[in-house]
This record gives structure tokens, sequence and C-alpha cells, in this order.
């Protein structure tokens, strides 16, 4: 049985830091930058392991397990996990919606345009549009979802939210076939379940507005990138800011060891950030204490505060 109390993987530097600071002195962890399946390790270190997104638990691991906390708000990766589970679903929600908010202000403002052509000092072709009477629709209203519609709101957009459960009344809901075709920036902040990978298929936008933003700062399975791409080359889309991806943890390996391309990572339409909407200072600190406290109350209590869906 392994020494240590509980061990955190994919735990970057500054998130590390703000961990040892919270966790008490007496409790015994480790730590790696690297995905569960990047670290090397054929057994648990600890009966009780933390990763964020990309980590993949073998099955033969489960009997040695007590439980994995997903330092994450999303759950998709913890559905059907046969051994207690938690995550965290409140540290991150004001970054998140920020993060979705820049980028559907560079994409409206032809931001990756105006960088390349900054070097000839050229302005042809990127006049841009301000958000003010923009129309907005955020799909999956949770936290994230009406924070960032709150963000609109305060950015003089209109606003409308698609939810299969309409419990804001500061929200107007609207189904996705009457939201999409009114829209000129959609995100999507939904969680990803079995039932609906691949939503945002190309057909979810034959009606949409020519030249509409998409966004999606929730889980990349939802969003196919092949069908993303031919909507941008088809003029549906005017522009695509993304911070999750498909396959993700695949495509992050690729490109960590530079052996892959991302198709969309060359377009001046596209704005293409590493899974990083969470990550703000005071996002980060949030994080780190309610990941302490959970492994403090789990090693405890046998339980977690938050298990997938709650």
């Amino acid at each position: 049985m392994s020494v240590l109390d509980a061990f955190y993987y994919e735990a970057f530097e500054e998130e590390a830091v703000g961990l040892r600071r919270h966790l008490p002195p007496e409790l015994r962890v480790g730590f790696a930058q690297e995905t569960l399946q990047e670290s090397g390790h054929f057994a648990p270190p600890s009966r009780l392991i933390s990763i964020r997104t990309q980590s993949k638990i073998p099955a033969a691991w489960f009997p040695q397990l007590d439980g994995v906390l997903a330092r994450t708000t999303g759950w998709d990766h913890l559905i059907g996990l046969p051994i207690a589970s938690g995550r965290l679903p409140e540290y991150c929600t004001r970054a998140v919606a920020e993060h979705a908010a820049l980028l559907w202000m560079a994409l409206l403002r032809r931001l990756p345009r105006q960088m390349r052509q900054f070097a000839r000092f050229q302005r042809d072709g990127l006049t841009g549009a301000e958000c003010a009477g923009r129309h907005l629709l955020v799909v999956g209203v949770g936290r994230i979802g009406r924070e960032i519609l709150r963000l609109g709101r305060a950015l003089e957009m209109q606003t409308r939210g698609v939810d299969l459960v309409r419990r804001h009344a500061d929200v107007e809901y609207v189904a996705p076939e009457e939201g999409i075709p009114w829209a000129d920036v959609i995100v999507c902040a939904m969680n990803l379940t079995p039932e609906n990978s691949g939503w945002f298929h190309r057909a979810r936008f034959a009606g949409a507005r020519r030249g509409a933003i998409f966004i999606n700062v929730a889980r990349g399975d939802l969003a196919p990138t092949e069908d993303l791409a031919r909507l941008l080359d088809d003029g549906i889309l005017g522009g695509v800011g993304l911070d999750v991806y498909e396959d993700e943890p695949r495509l992050a390996a690729a490109l960590c060891a530079k052996t892959g391309k991302f198709p969309l990572a060359e377009r001046s339409d596209v704005i293409l950030t590493p899974h990083n909407a969470f990550n703000t200072r005071e996002a980060v600190e949030r994080k780190a204490a309610q990941a302490v406290a959970e492994t403090v109350k789990f090693l405890r209590e046998r339980r977690f505060s938050w298990p997938p869906a709650a």
C-alpha cells in the first residue's frame, strides 16, 4: 500500500504552488505535471488520486483506488467510474466567462488578422464590429453560462439562453431552432454527456446568420472540428474561438510531442487557446483551496462534496 495520502496529476507549476500552500503539513502528497498516462506509473501512487481532464485511469487501477478527485468543473470524464469521485464546480465561473467574452470580442474585431497585418501596417479588410446591440446566445445555462449572459448584457448585447432546465428568472430561454438563426454570437457552455456528443454538428447551423461567431469553452467533443472547418469555408460561420478540442488528450499529446497539427490552427478567422479559460490567478487560488479541502474531507469521511452531476 502507498505511503502517500494523495497524488495530484496534471498539476502545472502555479497550481502546484497553490496546492502546497494550502495542504496541511501532516498530509503526505505527491505531484506530477504530466497526465496519468504520461507519468510512467504502472500502479496508483496513492489510494486517492486527483486529475484534470486529460488523464485516463486504467481499469486495472480501480481495485487499488478509494477515490478520484477531478480538479475540474465538468464531470464527463468521471461518468461510469466504479469508485467514489468528485469535482470542483465553482472555482472558475468568472474566469471562463471572461475568456468566452475575450474570444468573441477578438473575433468581432478581427484580431488575428490585425496582428498578421501589423508588419505591413495594413488596415484593409480589418473593419470589425462592436458588441452593443448584437445577439448573444449561450447554449448551456449553468453557472458559467449564466455569467456569460451577464457579461453580455453588461456589453449591451441582447441575450438569450438554451437549456433543458430553465432555472434562472433573469434569462430569456429559447429553443435551439429559434436561438441559432437569431444569434450573432453563439457560445457553447454545456456539459458533455454520452447523449449530446457532437451536438454542434454542421446541420445544427443550417439556419444560422451568415458570419456568426461560434465560441466553445465547454468540451471539444460537443463540436466536431471537421464540421466547424466546413462552416467557416462556406461562410456560415465568420469566426471560431476554441479553448477545448475533440479527443483533447490525444491532440494535446501530439502537439506536445510535435507529432501532429490542429487543422484550424493557421486560419485568420480562428482563435485557439490551450484549455486555459480557467487559468487566472484568482481561479487557481480558489481551485487549490477547494482541492485541498476536498482531499481532507475525503480522507476523513470517504466522500466528496460534489460528486458528478451534483
